[in-house]
């Protein structure tokens, strides 16, 4: 038996480690995070870019609500505009209906954001990550924008009408959003995958 349990070992290293090769970041996925946005589910607290671990991507699709998101270096007086998207919808190689819109919210106070609070006019519902079956990992991006003063931000009937193709940069000009003061992505795939 006392022979046994070094290979075994080795078999089970073996194993985390392809699980971590096959799961690490690019550089680039890496690099999208920033601001101090933290992202927090249950079991889970997303302060950087990364990987959901393959034990919760079931929660963070099918069981888990909304996330609290703080905010820590908000400006109490501010106002904030809260977007989370899928830029990989069906797919990481053919994006045909990026971006699709799975939150958002306006009229955040930065107040509610320090405290990790969401309370503001939500124009599109908390819709969890779900990606298809065998489409690979996708991104889910948090931004966070500065919402102008006295701006009335809201979605056009159209683009109510569908969560998905949303023209997002065109949603950022017209309401004159700017660059987003934080952001924040994970990447998950499918969870039976």
């Amino acid at each position: 038996m006392a022979i046994l349990a070094p290979i075994f070992g080795l078999i089970l290293l073996g194993l985390f480690h392809t699980e971590a090769k096959q799961h690490t970041l690019s550089s680039q996925d890496a690099s999208f995070c920033h601001g101090e946005l933290e992202v927090i589910y249950p079991e889970l607290d997303i302060y950087e870019c990364l990987i959901i671990p393959k034990s919760l991507r079931e929660q963070v699709s099918q069981v888990w609500k909304a996330p609290q998101v703080y905010f820590s270096t908000a400006q109490k007086k501010k106002t904030y505009v809260l977007v989370m998207v899928d830029p990989d919808a069906p797919n990481r190689s053919k994006p045909t209906s990026a971006y699709w819109r799975h939150w958002l919210v306006v009229d955040i106070q930065g107040s509610a954001l320090k405290e990790g609070q969401i309370e503001g006019t939500s124009l599109t519902d908390y819709k969890p990550p779900t990606p298809p079956s065998n489409s690979g990992f996708h991104r889910y991006q948090f931004m966070l924008f500065e919402q102008p003063p006295d701006a009335s931000v809201s979605l056009t009937e159209q683009e109510e009408a569908s969560r998905g193709k949303w023209d997002f940069q065109a949603f950022i000009t017209s309401f004159d959003l700017g660059e987003p003061v934080a952001t924040l992505q994970f990447l998950t795939q499918n969870y039976k995958d």
